[in-house]
């Protein structure tokens, strides 16, 4: 795989997330929201109808890291999903800068990071954001 491979991602790409994932539902609303939105597909892997196993995967591995299928039927996986759907949306030039020496293997690792804590992080927030409400 070239480094560069993101940026062949092409519309529309299918965006596998989490539904019940605080986080992946506010980066799912602004997708919903871009003015792009026609290029990317967004379905919830907790839902009854997708069938991991059919999409060659499983829903734990789907769990674990974000999967992003483009056009091509080229699967992306982990930061590179994220790159690509970026990429399909237009922003190719910061996912061209995501992709240089150095900066990849940071936000690669970076991504591994979040992922593995992104519903603390997404419980955490709501907790937060219902303390401020009150307050």
């Amino acid at each position: 795989m070239t480094r560069h491979r993101t940026l062949e991602a092409r519309a529309p790409a299918t965006l596998y997330h989490d539904g019940h994932c605080p986080l992946c539902q506010r980066e799912v609303a602004w997708l919903a929201r871009h003015p792009r939105r026609a290029r990317v597909r967004l379905v919830d892997i907790q839902s009854p109808d997708v069938d991991a196993t059919a999409l060659g995967t499983s829903f734990a591995a789907m769990m674990g890291r974000l999967h992003v299928r483009d056009a091509g039927n080229r699967w992306y996986i982990g930061m590179d999903a994220s790159r690509a759907l970026y990429a399909v949306l237009g922003y190719r030039r910061l996912v061209w800068l995501s992709t240089l020496p150095g900066i990849a293997g940071m936000m690669d690792a970076g991504y591994r990071g979040f992922a593995r804590r992104r519903v603390r992080l997404g419980r955490w927030l709501q907790r937060r954001r219902q303390v401020s409400d009150k307050g």
